[in-house]
């Protein structure tokens, strides 16, 4: 018993002196453990999850019921694992609201990262800004693929209107790994930018998430394409 304790004084230490980046991923996992079980020997258990799920960031992504099919997780010791990644986002959200997306680019690229990457299914968040770019509120409009969009011009804009959002956001994962487009997404997107614009509203963005890497629609001109398309067939549709 005297040697867990040293052990763990030694991690906490480790961390205190160095930083999250100092530790291993099941010494983190050791360490959340031992809230729940602070005289048990955690070290096991901790990487008995990592063999399970692999990342830090699965272990994290799963739930309570999934956690406890480890042999040694309970109630007690399960919860700080949820709890910690529930407040992360936490976090990470609050600092980015009403906060101009332009000066805190680096807040919202790191909560949509967080929160996004490495999801076993397609999440299509949106965030609400106002007309001074300032993020009013985030929110999940859709789970699962992102082939099944029809539903989304009509949800974001009845969401923006009752936010009285000036421009959006968009961003969704691809739990393959992959960042690259699909042609579906280019073509929800496409949609989106032209039915938000019949309502003045701009989209800014549109971020896919991958494994460690992204892909953004502005960054590669496909924003500004789809503006300009749009631009043309309302000009068009002034002159018949």
């Amino acid at each position: 018993m005297k040697g867990d304790a040293g052990h763990r004084e030694r991690l906490r230490n480790k961390f205190i002196e160095s930083g999250i980046s100092s530790l291993h991923d099941y010494e983190i996992l050791e360490l959340l453990l031992t809230i729940g079980t602070p005289r048990k020997d955690c070290k096991p258990v901790a990487k008995e999850l990592m063999k399970k799920f692999k990342t830090l960031h699965q272990v994290l992504d799963a739930d309570l019921e999934e956690l406890k099919k480890i042999d040694g997780i309970g109630d007690k010791n399960g919860f700080p694992i949820i709890f910690i990644k529930a407040a992360a986002e936490t976090y990470l959200k609050k600092k980015i609201l009403e906060k101009p997306v332009l000066s805190a680019s680096k807040d919202v690229f790191d909560y949509l990262f967080y929160s996004m990457r490495e999801k076993d299914i397609e999440v299509f968040k949106v965030l609400f800004l106002d007309s001074k770019n300032r993020v009013l509120e985030v929110e999940d409009i859709q789970r699962g693929s992102i082939s099944s969009s029809p539903v989304y011009p009509r949800e974001i804009i009845k969401s923006a209107l009752n936010k009285k959002a000036a421009a959006l956001i968009f961003a969704h994962n691809h739990p393959s790994g992959s960042c690259e487009p699909s042609a579906s997404d280019l073509a929800v997107t496409r949609r989106l930018v032209h039915a938000l614009l019949y309502m003045d509203i701009r989209v800014h963005e549109h971020i896919v998430i991958g494994e460690n890497k992204y892909f953004s629609f502005a960054d590669k001109g496909y924003i500004r394409k789809f503006v300009e398309e749009f631009k043309r067939m309302e000009k068009a549709d002034i002159n018949d």
